[in-house]
């Protein structure tokens, strides 16, 4: 269905082309999941786009050919090209705020679609319903009349997928498109998107640096590194055998699951992405590869197959033997809980959001505390309140009357404008969506720089040292400073995110999903890097995530939530081996893993919605282990199962939910 040829695409800056994607070739037959993966930067979305004909301004294609079932797609005129992106090729883009237009109503969006394809106009509203409601948002009619901004990232995702599966194509480029997800939303999308493959035989190229879903999705995968194929072939072979340096180091950086920081620090891939490959003489990964030779510095290797494997690299066949790097002891904690004060105490707290009649419980009764050196991870699906939390903490939502939030033991105004100003250099936040956080027109030597002269009263040379010191520590090179965030891949613009919000030296930082849009690789040396900060200066952290492995590795203690409560919470290793609660149990289940196995819980039933939840437990129209009537008409309460701090809020006994499922649905 797809065939590329001899890809080459350039950026053209100062006067200069320079090569993002070289030599590229790979095909997609009809009905097949093709992955691609590698690190930000390695021309990825670049080869998606270049598909697609979307390039940015100073991007071009030199050379090369892209087929769709056997038509040249560089050749089309305008109308052709138009009228081929409405019919046969979708993409979901990595960004689905970008993608959706701010001035109109997501219904009006969504039926756009469908009437571009033919679709009466009387029959677009229903038809945009139905396809909400199988992305699995919840009220869809409601969400039809809301723009972009007013929904959170995981539904903006949901909706740019439904958009992109509304009508039979005979491609669908996904780029990162479960990025946004919670892990049971996410299970049910690709679901979605298998049964939708198997019916009209669609190809599809799926792009992602989360491995797990590559390897439930894709049949094949291909490896790129600074713009070129260096590994292919049969994902489990490539996921288990890996015969190029560089994906035995994107494997190893991945927290495995059950991996806490008190194991020690995740591996790392030493070194940056190579600025200008076609100067290297040699292996363009030499520099950063522990196997390399006086060969690979001055012969460049060529793809070579052996069986439907391939592979670029001169020793591939000692691919494994890697060595690791240099091993390190994990972060101390011994200092960990040293002060009597917490440093946030969160008492009764609840958000009401009220407009006429219509009043929307977002969050209900949470309490917790967290300690200095400690981290608080928070799970739940997308319309949780995880978000909604976050929000109330700093100060750009106000909570109900009678919350109580305190910070090292002295109440917190509700709002930012009333705190002082080192209570404000003491909460700081990483948002999910770089884009929004960012001022595009300034450079990130100005953007962090004034954070170090806000934050920590820094500047001259103490505030030029500092400011290289912090970004080299969030693996950003020194020649992005001078750059704007628009000219940066999405993991470079979280990085920059992240040091910003370090500029300040916080107590506690709110992360919110600050990992989703990095390559495990990144992701690696930021969490080890967190894991360290923590250590050395007890900052806390609030760690909100869709990513179960990432959470388990980071967090001391977790809340699960779902429709503003708190269902589960406790010290993370005992939540995590359960017994858990039916709706935790789900989440876990969901989290795809490397081998690609299934065996996942189905929660049957729609989500519900804030607007109107459930009576009794608000979970009983989802849960598999409902009892009867006590689940319809009575709210458990948030009760300790044992001495260690860990509450469920359940009807069932611990000795119950330790059981067997008697009535859950499994898919294997």
């Amino acid at each position: 269905m797809l065939q590329i040829a001899n890809l080459e695409v350039a950026y053209r800056s100062r006067g200069r082309d320079t090569r993002v994607v070289r030599d590229l070739s790979l095909h997609i037959g009809r009905g097949e999941a093709y992955g691609l993966v590698g690190e930000s930067g390695c021309g990825k979305s670049t080869t998606a786009l270049a598909v697609v004909r979307y390039l940015p301004r100073g991007g071009r294609v030199l050379g090369g050919r892209i087929l769709l079932d056997g038509q040249d797609l560089l050749a089309l005129d305008k109308h052709s090209l138009r009228q081929m992106r409405a019919r046969h090729i979708a993409m979901v883009y990595q960004d689905p705020a970008r993608a959706l237009n701010p001035s109109i109503p997501i219904g009006r969006q969504l039926a756009e679609v469908f009437a571009l394809s033919g679709l009466a106009a009387g029959e677009t509203q229903d038809r945009a319903v139905e396809m909400l409601r199988r992305v699995r948002i919840s009220d869809p009619a409601h969400v039809m009349a809301r723009y972009p901004h007013q929904l959170s990232g995981g539904m903006l995702q949901r909706v740019v997928i439904a958009m992109a599966l509304a009508v039979d194509r005979r491609l669908l480029i996904l780029d990162e498109p479960t990025t946004g997800l919670d892990a049971t939303v996410e299970a049910e999308v690709l679901d979605l998107i298998e049964t939708l493959r198997g019916e009209f035989s669609t190809s599809v190229l799926f792009i992602g640096h989360n491995l797990g879903v590559i390897a439930r999705m894709c049949a094949r995968v291909g490896v790129l590194y600074a713009g070129a194929k260096v590994e292919e072939g049969p994902t489990a072979e490539v996921f288990e055998q890996p015969q190029h340096p560089y994906t035995v180091g994107l494997l190893r950086c991945l927290p495995r699951r059950g991996r806490t920081k008190r194991a020690g620090p995740l591996d790392t891939i030493p070194g940056f992405l190579a600025t200008t490959p076609d100067l290297v003489p040699g292996c363009v990964f030499s520099e950063r590869c522990g196997l390399a030779a006086d060969l690979c510095y001055e012969v460049a290797p060529e793809l070579v197959q052996f069986g439907d494997r391939f592979s670029r690299c001169h020793f591939h066949e000692r691919a494994s033997d890697l060595p690791r790097g240099s091993p390190s002891a994990p972060p101390d904690a011994s200092r960990r809980h040293t002060r009597q004060t917490p440093v946030l105490h969160v008492e009764n707290l609840s958000k009401t959001y009220s407009g006429g009649q219509l009043r929307v419980a977002a969050l209900r009764d949470i309490a917790f505390e967290l300690w200095p050196g400690e981290t608080l991870g928070l799970v739940g699906e997308s319309g949780s309140g995880k978000t909604t939390l976050a929000r109330v903490l700093l100060g750009l939502t106000p909570p109900d009357d009678e919350s109580i939030v305190k910070l090292d033991g002295e109440a917190l105004p509700d709002l930012a404008s009333r705190r002082r100003p080192e209570q404000l250099k003491a909460l700081q936040i990483v948002f999910q969506n770089p884009d929004s956080a960012l001022n595009r027109s300034h450079s990130v030597r100005r953007i962090i720089g004034r954070a170090l002269h806000k934050l920590a009263g820094l500047r001259g040379d103490t505030m030029r040292i500092r400011l290289l010191a912090l970004t080299r520590s969030m693996h950003l090179a020194d020649r992005f400073l001078g750059v704007r965030p628009r000219q940066l891949s999405g993991g470079l613009k979280q990085r920059v995110a992240i040091a910003r919000a370090f500029a300040g030296e916080p107590r506690l930082v709110v992360c919110d999903e600050p990992t989703s849009a990095l390559d495990v690789s990144v992701q690696a040396a930021i969490l080890n890097l967190l894991a360290d900060l923590q250590a050395e200066r007890q900052v806390s952290y609030l760690f909100i995530s869709h990513d179960l492995a990432v959470v388990r590795y980071l967090a001391d203690r977790l809340l699960v939530l779902y429709l503003g409560r708190v269902m589960e919470a406790g010290p993370a290793e005992r939540v995590f081996e359960g017994p858990h609660h039916p709706y935790t149990e789900a989440l876990f289940s969901a989290a795809p893993d490397l081998q690609g196995r299934g065996g996942r819980i189905v929660l049957t039933g729609e989500i519900p919605s804030a607007r109107k939840p459930p009576r009794g437990c608000v979970f009983h129209t989802r849960c598999p282990r409902k009892l009867g009537r006590v689940c319809e008409d009575e709210e458990p309460p948030l009760s300790l199962r044992d001495e260690e701090g860990h509450a469920i809020r359940c009807h069932l006994t611990t000795t119950e939910l330790a059981g067997p499922r008697t009535n859950a649905v499994a898919v294997l």
